[in-house]
């Protein structure tokens, strides 16, 4: 069983129609690339994935439950994470209580005992802080748990929206454009998180991403979008070979 199937997912806007007939099989600790020009439809895929975008057609099932049109919050709950193009944290916020709020799935407290400050209270607020803690550690920003958001370095900023997401436990990780903005170093230490994250908690990820060097070094398997429809799929050596690739989306002459 796929952990993440999508069968002739489509959505229009009016006259056009930005995804057609999306088709895509992830296996469990599949490392997969889904790359295109701008404009191809990745992030609407990712939209539709996740809630944000309701479609006109199609169905996708995560581990054969279908989550098609659910709410982003219902998604997330049955295993699904993802971060987004241009970041999203909570600035004004530290680095450790950002990765606390994608915990809150997990540990809860009653209204009261956080009111009354009871036991149970500081209990629960301790396993979030060690768990938070061990997350942050995976892409060392264990150091900087008490500074705030805003004020952490682009690249780190980064990796901090992806520590979020993993505190939400999820079955299957969606990473947009995880390398934009980055230089050479900083997307070099992100190829190692990235390849961590799947080996040390068997992660499956699904990352839209242009920086070719990140997708040929980590990705094992690609789908490529072109106008909204599948260009072609398969093991990333032969697709990144395929001469319909190189003329659409590597702007080969």
């Amino acid at each position: 069983m796929a952990l993440l199937e999508i069968k002739n997912l489509s959505i229009q806007f009016g006259g056009l129609r930005a995804v057609d007939d999306f088709n895509l099989t992830v296996e469990k600790g599949d490392l997969y690339g889904l790359i295109g020009p701008n404009g191809a439809g990745k992030t609407t895929v990712f939209n539709l994935l996740t809630g944000e975008y309701k479609p006109t057609e199609g169905v996708i099932k995560l581990e054969d439950k279908d989550i098609t049109g659910m709410s982003t919050i219902d998604i997330n709950r049955a295993g699904v994470a993802r971060t987004f193009q241009n970041i999203r944290l909570f600035k004004d916020q530290s680095v450790l209580d950002n990765v606390k709020i994608g915990l809150h799935n997990q540990f809860r407290y009653s209204p009261v005992a956080a009111v009354l400050r009871l036991p149970s209270y500081f209990a629960v607020e301790k396993q979030m802080n060690e768990k938070a803690l061990e997350l942050l550690a995976v892409f060392d920003l264990d150091t900087e748990a008490d500074t705030l958001a805003s004020n952490l370095p682009y690249g780190k900023q980064r990796k901090l929206e992806i520590a979020r997401a993993m505190a939400t436990n999820p079955k299957l990780l969606l990473l947009d454009e995880p390398a934009a903005g980055m230089n050479p170093n900083e997307t070099e230490e992100l190829m190692e998180d990235i390849r961590f994250i799947r080996e040390k908690f068997g992660m499956t990820i699904l990352l839209i991403e242009h920086d070719m060097r990140l997708v040929s070094g980590i990705c094992e398997k690609l789908t490529v979008l072109n106008f909204g429809r599948i260009l072609t799929q398969g093991p990333t050596r032969d697709v990144l070979s395929n001469p319909e690739v190189i003329k659409a989306y590597l702007g080969d002459d």
